[in-house]
């Protein structure tokens, strides 16, 4: 079996795609893994730019079926990598539309399928996610909540759903993205850094906040893999 393919999904704007594309990265990095990260992200390649350089880094435009073409063969080119995809806020049409050009090529590949799907405390990002499980229903789905919108109780839309039911009755987890300050986020963001440099090149107490936020996101990641 090659190694699995992580969509970091949520469809909708905003809700933190990705800073947990940012973090899965540092993350398989840390743990001396070969990634590919794909971006999908054309108006806004912020992780593309972190990472080009560091890691093996293409692009893939999802709302053509070209693309899912490109994104199906740089898996195939490199099957030793773990893929990690960020994906734009639009790409829930492309993935009704052309998802299938993946689904159909996993068991060729050889890879499983992981999708992180990241929400606030909106309902949009829900709606979405069920037309997702439709339209790849091969993927492993575990529902990411961005700390950033608040604790795990904030997030009553999803908790008491049928659809969190539906996710973890398919063996799919429920987790919380840890917070970082926005003051050390913002550099990151500003100056895009990669966690790996910032965790060097930061004043100390910035830099003290993002080892602890780095233990956290570690410890989310551990309890996927469990």
């Amino acid at each position: 079996m090659s190694e699995n393919i992580y969509i970091i999904g949520g469809s909708k704007g905003g809700v933190g795609k990705s800073f947990v594309t940012i973090a899965l990265v540092d993350y398989l990095q840390k743990q001396n893994k070969d990634v590919l990260l794909v971006e999908t992200d054309s108006a806004n390649p912020d992780v593309w730019k972190i990472y080009n350089g560091t890691t093996a880094a293409v692009t893939a435009n999802l709302d053509e079926r070209e693309g899912w073409i490109e994104l199906v063969n740089a898996c195939h080119a490199n099957p030793k990598a773990i893929v990690v995809i960020n994906t734009a806020a639009r790409n829930n049409v492309g993935v009704s539309a052309y998802g299938d050009t993946l689904n159909l090529s996993l068991d060729e590949l050889k890879r499983k399928l992981v999708t992180l799907w990241v929400i606030n405390r909106q309902r949009d990002s829900l709606e979405l996610l069920k037309k997702y499980m439709d339209a790849i229903p091969t993927s492993d789905v575990h529902v990411v909540r961005n700390g950033y919108f608040g604790e795990e109780r904030k997030f009553a839309l999803y908790n008491g759903s049928e659809l969190r039911k539906r996710v973890e009755e398919r063996g799919g987890r429920s987790v919380n993205f840890p917070e970082l300050a926005d003051l050390v986020s913002d550099e990151i963001y500003s100056k895009r850094m990669s966690i790996e440099r910032a965790s060097k090149d930061l004043p100390l107490g910035q830099r003290a906040e993002l080892t602890r936020w780095r233990n956290d996101v570690a410890k989310m990641f551990e309890a996927l893999a469990q």
